[in-house]
Order: structure tokens, then C-alpha cells, then sequence
């Protein structure tokens, strides 16, 4: 498609799809705190808890970087 591959295009798709997803996440969690006026405390509880996901899939890619060397 359009002279790429279909690696190349799931590459692109879960490196900068996913990386734009994760950020539209943290704008969904952050309207939720404030929606639902949950305070400092509510809000970090929030960001750590919902957080850990996106933390995970972003050290995922950081090990398979170093053992990998992709």
C-alpha cells in the first residue's frame, strides 16, 4: 500500500497509534477527575492507578529496544 510494507505500516500504527491513543487516555482521565471532582488525591490516585497500562506498554518497548536492538 502506497509502496510501503505491511511491517512498516504496523510499525507506524503501534508506535504513533498507540503512543496518540495514550495520549487521548490521559485526557479521558483527567476529564474524568475533574468531572467527577475528585481532588488532588483523587486525581493522582487516578493518574497511578490507570496510568500503570500505558507505563507497561511504554516499558515493553524500551526492553525490547535493548534486548532486541530494533
Amino acid at each position: 500500500m502506497f509502496g510501503y510494507s505491511e511491517e512498516q505500516i504496523a510499525w507506524f500504527g503501534l508506535t504513533f497509534g498507540v503512543g496518540a491513543f495514550m495520549l487521548y487516555m490521559l485526557f479521558i482521565v483527567l476529564q474524568l477527575a475533574r468531572e467527577s471532582k475528585a481532588g488532588r488525591f483523587g486525581t493522582f490516585v487516578l493518574l497511578l492507578v490507570l496510568g500503570f497500562g500505558m507505563l507497561g506498554f511504554v516499558a515493553k518497548g524500551i526492553v525490547k529496544l535493548f534486548i532486541g536492538g530494533e
